[in-house]
């Protein structure tokens, strides 16, 4: 493949890897890295705790050097178009004192790359004031939006986050497990708010995730973390038994609930089923 080819290839999709290994402390975390998200769709990026899953997203921001391969976002290196993307981080929780109030909290992602204070005045603030509104209803957040955000629920949290992600028109939005410490209905409605979004928005989604099942009837595609490496394909494709024993050099089982969902029995653990865990994975 030519550099005209590769670089025509890598402007049409919105995450793009070639090649692509990445070291830590040293450690090689994953190498062999091939992976292609089409714009519009929605991918979660899966596997055991350990294996890099947070860092393949601040690789693709930019934010940690590759050391070997290439990495392009939205058809440029990584880096170089941040400004086109919205990212939830890891799920922080906010004081039950915290008076700030849902809408300011969408509002800060309008204003996050501004410096000053911006004049409450004119045609800008007119237009910001527009789209936060219209996001918070995009996201059923409009009942609450008013309210001090610490005393909203966790759900309702997240909702307002995901505007504030949202609000700047982003051409991707990265999500770093933005389901963890939710209940199951709430990972339910918060899964099909983000399908939404892709259509409504016209906007590639990249989240992290531990638990597949929530999200499963919603994606486009997987890429799955695992034995140094990742495989990326539907889910049908990825989330097999034959598939997850060839990444990890080990038999696993895929087995399919009544219900369903997917369990994931072998070494080392994968995320199909759901667990309580609430901790941080990487």
């Amino acid at each position: 493949m030519n550099a005209l080819t590769v670089e025509r290839a890598a402007t049409a999709s919105a995450v793009r890897f070639r090649d692509a290994a990445i070291e830590v402390g040293g450690r090689t975390l994953w190498r062999d890295v091939n992976i292609d998200v089409a714009p519009g769709a929605f991918v979660a990026v899966l596997g055991p705790n350990g294996v890099g899953k947070s860092t393949l997203v601040k690789a693709a921001l930019g934010l940690l050097p590759l050391s070997a391969g290439e990495a392009w976002l939205l058809g440029q290196p990584a880096g170089a178009a941040n400004h086109d993307v919205g990212y939830l981080p890891q799920r922080r929780s906010f004081d039950a004192s915290l008076r700030i109030r849902g809408v300011d909290i969408v509002g800060l992602g309008f204003d996050g790359a501004q410096w000053g204070v911006p004049l409450p005045w004119g045609a800008a603030q007119r237009e910001k004031r527009a789209r936060v509104a219209e996001v918070i209803e995009r996201v059923g957040a409009t009942a609450y939006a008013h309210r001090p955000i610490g005393q909203v629920s966790g759900g309702e949290q997240q909702r307002l986050l995901i505007a504030q992600a949202l609000v700047r028109r982003p051409r991707l939005l990265i999500l770093d497990e933005p389901l963890d410490s939710l209940d199951l209905p709430n990972q339910a409605a918060i899964a099909a708010l983000i399908r939404r979004v892709c259509a409504d928005e016209d906007v590639a989604v990249v989240m992290v995730a531990h638990d597949v099942n929530p999200i499963l009837a919603h994606l486009d595609q997987v890429i799955y973390l695992g034995g140094g490496t990742a495989v990326s394909g539907t889910p049908s494709e990825v989330i097999t038994s034959a598939t997850l024993s060839a990444l990890y050099g080990t038999a696993i089982e895929v087995l399919r609930a009544s219900d369903g969902r997917l369990v994931v029995v072998g070494q080392p653990e994968a995320p199909a089923h759901h667990s309580d865990r609430h901790g941080h994975a990487s």
